[in-house]
């Protein structure tokens, strides 16, 4: 009896240490992000937008259920909240433009970046739950090793993403 106990207890801790690993890798994602923003004309403003998500994905890194907090989740919503706000503007706007290639601009760029948080804040937020571990996890697993696709895509085949210019006839 005491044997399928021991099992789910195994798959439990594993799923924890894979949960643990994809906070601690989208820590340091959101590090680097907030850390590259050096460069940018309102830098102060992009890094504590990187920089909030990174010290809550670290901090659910070290006690995964720190998401029950009343600290963290004010913190998390607050984020999730003004970051929605931003993202419906910038989207608006590249909607208005009709920008269709969002990545060659830095509009779409600082979108795509926003819309990378709030996915991943929107995971985290009742993660620390039981009732949702097994549905929950599996969904942020997946999102990190999407997020890691994503942009190592964007990066390694960045010369494909140039628009070259339409051939008109004569």
């Amino acid at each position: 009896m005491n044997e399928p106990s021991e099992v789910k207890c195994t798959k439990t801790n594993v799923s924890l240490i894979i949960w643990r690993v994809c906070n601690v890798c989208m820590s340091l994602f959101f590090a680097l992000a907030s850390y590259v923003q050096i460069n940018d004309p309102d830098a102060v403003l992009w890094m504590v937008a990187y920089a909030i998500p990174a010290n809550l994905c670290l901090l659910i890194a070290i006690k995964p259920h720190v998401t029950e907090t009343l600290l963290w989740r004010r913190i998390a919503k607050l984020h999730v909240l003004i970051s929605t706000a931003v993202v419906s503007m910038m989207g608006w706007t590249l909607y208005k433009k009709h920008i269709t290639n969002i990545f060659q601009q830095e509009e779409g760029r600082e979108f795509s970046g926003l819309m990378l948080i709030l996915v991943w804040l929107l995971l985290c937020q009742h993660s620390g739950r039981q009732i949702y571990a097994g549905v929950g996890r599996a969904g942020h697993h997946s999102g990190c090793l999407f997020t890691t696709q994503d942009r190592s895509r964007l990066y390694l085949h960045r010369p494909l993403l140039v628009i070259k210019p339409k051939r008109q006839d004569q």
